[in-house]
């Protein structure tokens, strides 16, 4: 993929392994916008939640069935994309897809369109992969996201139910009462 950039002033480029840090910092803030969403599912950011991700988005960087994207501001990165191509998985009941992993963009500089154009830009590099089929996941409270993926054609398909009943009798009903 090459960088484009339009009058938006939003550039998308292949992110690099020089891009890690601020990745791995938007990737902490993710992880911790999911955790406010459902604390019992989803894990809680630590202090070396930047980092591990970080190291683990830069060991990335270099594979040929990644899309790993960054959104550009004036020269500063300002969100992120990452995907891959996959092979079928009987256990999502699906033949091979690409799959959108992560899409986050830095809360001061939302609703300027960095979304839509790293998700489209991830959308188009996984097409040029071969992916005709593309699956991705959201948080269910996050109804920003849903919008979007929403706007550019993409349709519910799987809902995923948790519990964190340990015992048969310690059930709760979805409201937490």
């Amino acid at each position: 993929m090459e960088d484009t950039e339009r009058a938006d002033g939003i550039a998308i480029r292949p992110a690099t392994e020089a891009d890690a840090e601020v990745m791995g910092r938007y990737g902490a803030l993710l992880v911790a916008l999911h955790h406010q969403f459902d604390p019992q599912r989803f894990i809680e950011a630590t202090e070396q939640t930047p980092l591990r991700y970080a190291s683990y988005l830069a060991g990335q960087v270099s594979r040929d069935d990644v899309i790993l994207l960054v959104a550009e501001v004036g020269g500063v990165v300002r969100g992120y994309l990452y995907g891959a191509v996959e092979g079928p998985d009987y256990m999502a009941l699906r033949g091979p897809a690409g799959a959108l992993y992560d899409l986050f963009v830095d809360p001061a500089s939302r609703s300027n369109g960095i979304g839509g154009r790293l998700f489209d830009a991830g959308v188009a590099a996984l097409n040029q992969h071969g992916c005709d089929r593309i699956v991705l996941s959201t948080a269910y409270g996050n109804e920003a996201a849903q919008r979007l993926f929403a706007s550019r054609g993409f349709r519910p398909t799987m809902l995923e139910m948790t519990s964190n009943a340990a015992v048969e009798g310690e059930r709760t009903s979805p409201d937490g009462g």
